[in-house]
């Protein structure tokens, strides 16, 4: 049951290792001894590399690593109008803590031009197959992992409402203008559905004086409400993980706790889940799924260099039929490879191995 169009069996989540000549001339350039061409013609040596080494290993929709990016969502978030990337105290992961930035709504938000058009761009006049564009999901300026307040303030927005109001607008401009760019395979990248199945997390947002449940709620609107005039040529998926920093995560939980609001609410294609480790839970909240949709499973780790072993992970493939038809599953990492600039703690011969590895995997379930 091989299919021709996006999500393909073997799929990707999308970011991937720097080559240490890229994290070189970001420093370089940081510093001040780099000027913004050299960055970006080193940059575009190295994607070239990097979408010529996904088609070989067989995947059928490819990105640009995110190797112009410092990080998987607060480089897109902070060039939209009216946010800007600032300074602030790290996130915590499990034992680590990412590096001090943070975003800050600083007036009204919308969507002119955005320097990631290009980005997509270059990525498909150098690319044989399907050009895969990632962006971050509105979500992330409010998040969960920080009381939105002192991202937003009152003398801009006196609640989330209207800022949601204005992102979905931005948003649904960002997607038409991606389209118009010869977009037609378009990810939503969400960390805050994932977290709101930890009870830590949804004890934090009580302490701060939010609801969990309407927490969960709102930001289900505001992604359907960006989605509201998607492109009829453009598949739009979403993913979902539970934090990828260094190897590392945030949250764990079931995605019971969301999954009948996520799965029927957000008009996506397809979900891309986190499923390669016991934090997710078991298999069984894809009852919930819509019939039309597709689910993308994160059976393979980004996180560790060992390759999981196909008996396993066909077994859990099987398992997902009893909610989902075969012919609507597919398989990927559970997330990228570098969700910031750091990158996960496997070498790139290891993150090639286990791209390889998804689609012998997925030849051998779906046939080639």
């Amino acid at each position: 049951m091989p299919n021709t169009s996006p999500p393909f069996r073997a799929d990707h989540v999308g970011s991937l290792l720097r080559p240490s000549e890229v994290k070189e001339a970001r420093m370089r350039h940081a510093d001040g001894k780099l000027d913004a061409a050299g960055l970006t013609a080193v940059e575009d040596v190295a994607i070239r590399r990097m979408i010529a080494r996904q088609e070989e290993v067989g995947l059928e929709a490819v990105t640009d690593g995110e190797l112009r990016r410092g990080s998987w969502h607060m480089d897109f978030l902070g060039q939209l109008d009216g946010i800007e990337r600032r300074h602030a105290e790290g996130v915590q992961f499990k034992g680590m803590v990412t590096q001090p930035r943070t975003l800050k709504v600083v007036g009204k938000v919308g969507f002119s031009r955005h320097p990631m058009l290009d980005h997509f761009l270059f990525v498909k006049r150098n690319s044989r197959v399907i050009a895969k564009m990632c962006i971050p999901s509105p979500t992330h300026v409010a998040g969960t992992t920080r009381d939105w307040r002192p991202v937003v303030g009152s003398d801009i927005y006196p609640g989330l409402e209207p800022l949601f109001a204005d992102l979905a607008s931005a948003y649904r401009k960002a997607i038409r203008a991606f389209a118009d760019a010869g977009c037609s395979y378009l990810q939503i990248d969400d960390c805050n559905f994932a977290f709101l199945c930890d009870p830590v997390v949804q004890q934090r947002l009580r302490q701060q004086g939010d609801d969990p449940d309407w927490t969960l709620r709102a930001f289900a609107r505001l992604v359907a409400d960006s989605l509201a005039d998607r492109p009829p040529n453009m598949t739009i998926t979403m993913h979902s993980c539970r934090g990828n920093f260094r190897s590392t995560w945030m949250s764990e939980g079931s995605w019971e706790a969301v999954a009948d609001i996520v799965f029927n609410t957000i008009p996506v294609d397809g979900f891309f889940l986190e499923y390669e480790s016991e934090r997710a839970g078991g298999l069984e909240p894809l009852r919930y799924m819509p019939k039309n949709k597709a689910v993308v499973l994160g059976l393979i780790s980004s996180k560790l260099p060992a390759l999981e072993p196909k008996d396993q992970v066909k077994r859990r493939i099987e398992e997902a039929t009893r909610y989902v038809a075969l012919d609507r599953v597919h398989l990927s990492p559970q997330c990228g490879f570098a969700s910031t600039e750091e990158g996960n703690q496997i070498t790139e011969d290891e993150q090639w191995r286990k791209l390889a590895h998804v689609v012998e995997i997925a030849r051998e379930v779906w046939g080639s």
